[in-house]
């Protein structure tokens, strides 16, 4: 049975349909309120001159289609086909930036971070918030005066110290059997759980009956510090009230489009402020068409959003906009209106909006080298730090079947390399061929020198590797007692980056992302600062082992004339004379007779030549 057969037997019904490759692989999801009307459009003369329909009907070799009750049901499950396989004729969401949420952990002892994924693991997800760095400053308050912890010890098991953050009074200290009860942490979870729905009148309320309660009881140095903390939490309280009353919030989105190249751009207004913005980019847009991709764009964006603004501005209206109202509007339980600006104030934002989205154009298609700014601040998106990211510590190990284990580390700092503060390391106490041993050996080294020396600690340390390397360097800086030192780690295989204590949610950066591009750069720069002295000590051993075969040469005499005379070549030509200088006459003569006895040896070759290349081979599949 053929495509159009098929179609004819379709329901005239809501729904969605797939269209299918001969593999079975979705190529393009769509919605519709009658299939069978909307899937036989498809097969219209217009239509099929079009490049991408005539292009995906061409592929096709199936279609399947799902029936729904209503077209909000045909809208959402849409969005998560399309979310799911990915199909190619389909116009994907591409983001670099993504909203801030702070996450309470679904633990025994719960803790808070911000994160920028919402994952289905029992967390509770609160948020977005504007700027992103507005997330960071509530989870800072949080640990001020809730005393919630966002470290990554691991809680199931006890411990027998409690780290810095218990000792200056950030930290109820869940870690260490007797510091707190399960009923005070309860408790002080609670409290956040108040403060971040923002309910900050119930969360007052409860704070006064507790601080009157430890004044009653003549604790008055607890019932001060609670005192403070109404008073912050009554202020916050009125700030909230003053912001609902003046006035909504809005998106406002505008594009810059040259074919395949597509920028976008999504302006966050919270109460009259342009609080944030996000960037979007794509690449294979062959045949733009404004209504079609904002369609698809809005209903990726917005239609499992947590968040849903009162007001969006768009530059094109499109053909599901009145559907996708409603769907907003009952999902955020107040009318939503989606808008294209035709003049005034509005309008006048939109075009603002869209002279950003042809900056962003050219920053990302045009432009090779990013701004400083520009990447720390991607670093600090995608990251989840704290602040831009001034200085940067990167590790590789390098090694050849466990021989000759050395270790670099290189340091990016204040947008370039700073080859100053290089270091290499000697692996000395791992056995073989285990570079998460040498991993932990080179962190501990590095990062115990900085405790005692009183030295601060950089914004990141990169390791180059996967989760297990990733790992060794985290239970390195735990036994050292450092728990709150950003982390990461790059696979070299697909280039993805794994955060410490997110290692579920991966980085996966496009091709053009600056952040990816500075990685590889740093990470490039160690495995060379690595390779290069591992094949200089290999080579200096290889030199040695050369002279250490002439007889009557001890290592005393070897080593003094390498330092004197650099290499074996030199002293291989050197003169009776010259060599008489160094090591006197008697060790000049047995070298030159040992020389002459075979001018056949090759000074620089201590195994066969085989082995050299299976060595060759070893070096390039690490690199």
């Amino acid at each position: 049975m053929d495509l159009r057969e098929k179609v004819a037997q379709l329901p005239a019904q809501p729904g969605v349909y797939l269209y299918k490759d001969a593999y079975g692989k979705v190529l393009y999801v769509g919605k519709a309120k009658n299939l069978r009307s909307r899937v036989r459009s498809y097969f219209n003369e217009d239509r099929l001159a079009e490049a991408k329909t005539g292009g995906l009907i061409s592929e096709a070799r199936d279609i399947d289609f799902i029936q729904v009750d209503n077209n909000k049901e045909a809208l959402a499950l849409e969005n998560n086909l399309i979310k799911q396989y990915k199909p190619r004729f389909n116009v994907l969401l591409r983001d670099d930036k993504t909203f801030p949420y702070v996450k309470l952990t679904n633990e025994k002892f719960p803790r808070v971070y911000v994160t920028r994924r919402i994952l289905k693991d029992g967390g509770t997800y609160y948020g977005p918030f504007f700027p992103g760095n507005l997330a960071h400053r509530l989870v800072h308050f949080i640990h001020r005066h809730f005393l919630v912890p966002s470290c990554k010890i691991d809680f199931t098991r006890r411990h027998t110290h409690p780290c810095l953050q218990f000792h200056i009074h950030r930290c109820l200290g869940p870690c260490v059997e007797g510091l707190t009860t399960d009923g005070l942490y309860a408790a002080a979870v609670k409290d956040v759980r108040l403060f971040l729905e923002g309910r900050h009148r119930d969360l007052a309320d409860d704070l006064e009956a507790r601080m009157n309660a430890a004044a009653d009881a003549m604790n008055f140095e607890e019932a001060a510090g609670l005192r403070n903390l109404v008073t912050t939490v009554r202020e916050m309280e009125q700030k909230q009230k003053m912001a609902a009353a003046e006035g909504d919030n809005t998106d406002i989105i505008a594009y810059h489009a040259e074919s395949p190249l597509v920028a976008v751009n999504l302006f966050h207004l919270r109460n009259g402020k342009i609080v944030d913005r996000r960037e979007f980019f794509w690449e294979d847009q062959d045949e733009f068409e404004a209504g079609e991709f904002f369609d698809a764009f809005l209903k990726q964006l917005y239609v499992d959003n947590v968040f849903i603004p009162g007001c969006i501005h768009v530059p094109a209206d499109f053909e599901s906009r009145e559907e996708l109202e409603e769907f907003l509007s009952d999902k955020r339980g107040r009318k939503v209106e989606i808008l294209t600006p035709q003049r005034g104030s509005k309008k006048a934002l939109l075009s603002l909006v869209e002279t950003n989205a042809k900056h962003s154009f050219e920053q990302r298609f045009r432009v090779l080298k990013p701004s400083s700014k520009v990447v720390q601040e991607a670093f600090q998106e995608a990251l989840n730090l704290p602040s831009p990211p001034r200085r940067i510590e990167c590790f590789d190990i390098s090694h050849i079947q466990g021989t000759d284990k050395v270790a670099s580390m290189v340091v990016w700092e204040d947008g370039r390399m700073k080859k100053a503060d290089y270091r290499k390391f000697i692996i000395r106490t791992v056995v073989g061929n285990d570079d998460f041993a040498s991993m932990r050996e080179v962190i501990t080294r590095r990062y115990s020198r900085l405790q005692e020396e009183k030295q601060p600690f950089p914004s990141l340390v990169l390791v180059d590797g996967g989760l297990g390397q990733l790992h060794a360097a985290a239970d390195a800086l735990e036994a050292i007692g450092i728990t709150d030192q950003p982390l990461a780690s790059i696979a070299k295989r697909d280039e993805w980056i794994y955060v410490y204590g997110q290692e579920d949610e991966p980085i996966i950066l496009d091709k053009f992302s600056p952040m990816l591009h500075l990685v590889q750069i740093i990470r490039d720069e160690a495995h060379r600062f690595a390779v290069t002295f591992h094949r200089t000590r290999r080579n200096a051993k290889r030199l040695e082992s050369e002279l250490h075969e002439v007889p009557g040469i001890g290592h005393k005499t070897v080593e003094k004339l390498l330092r004197t005379l650099g290499s074996l070549e030199r002293v291989k030509q050197a003169s009776s004379e010259e060599l008489a200088a160094v090591v006197g006459a008697a060790a000049a003569n047995r070298l030159r007779a040992y020389f002459a006895a075979d001018k056949t040896r090759d000074p620089f070759v201590e195994m066969p030549k085989q082995e050299l290349v299976q060595i060759e081979a070893l070096e390039k599949a690490r690199s």
